[in-house]
């Protein structure tokens, strides 16, 4: 039946999107405070970073079917390389933005770079990660729709290219607002995570 496609469809592009979006973070995370924490990571790996953030991931498509073939791995290949580049960035840029202060008394105090980076810098960055993310949860559905519409055999992006042929409307407009509908609420769920985890950040967004 069609509901029964739908959740099938659905479950297939989240689980999808969820574990490259998943990898995007945890890698972010690291090397985002790495790049801007360390000089010499930041004048080696910044460089590389920025360059990676302009390229465009579509173009880079049929490059990762030939390679890792048409299964599930490129495609979150695809979400993970279209998002990875900006979060790191951003997340490097917001690190070096730190007050040189607090870095400069966890030094005093004996912390070792190491410390400094788990407990000064980390608990800083995390709600920053998160805006990071929703900002990326657009261009993600744009990498998964495509790579899906081009190679799957189930997925929301596969089911509306799959219909197009026969002009179903009926069929593709309530997709195209299902998927809005998924987006604005992973949206939603990620500003009520980051108000319940960091109440504090409010105020210092509002300074």
């Amino acid at each position: 039946t069609g509901a029964y496609l739908m959740l099938s469809d659905t479950l297939a592009s989240l689980g999808r999107l969820i574990s490259a979006l998943s990898i995007s973070t945890v890698a972010a995370l690291v090397l985002g405070i790495v790049i801007g924490l360390l000089p010499g990571a930041n004048a080696l790996l910044g460089p590389f970073v920025s360059v990676a953030s302009m390229v465009p991931p579509l173009a880079l498509l049929p490059i990762l079917f030939i390679v890792m073939g048409l299964g599930e791995n490129s495609k979150v290949a695809l979400i993970v390389i279209g998002t990875l580049p900006c979060i790191i960035r951003d997340l490097a840029m917001k690190v070096q933005e730190l007050p040189r202060e607090q870095l400069i008394k966890a030094q005093t105090l004996g912390a070792s770079t190491w410390q400094i980076a788990l407990r000064v810098v980390m608990p800083q960055i995390l709600p920053r990660l998160i805006d990071s993310l929703r900002l990326q949860l657009g261009p993600a559905w744009l990498f998964l729709i495509a790579a899906e519409a081009i190679a799957s055999d189930s997925g929301l992006g596969y089911r509306i290219f799959l219909v197009r042929r026969y002009l179903a409307m009926d069929i593709i407009i309530p997709y195209v607002i299902w998927i809005t509908l998924l987006a604005f609420l992973m949206d939603a769920g990620l500003r009520l995570l980051q108000r319940k985890a960091f109440p504090w950040f409010a105020s210092v967004r509002a300074e």
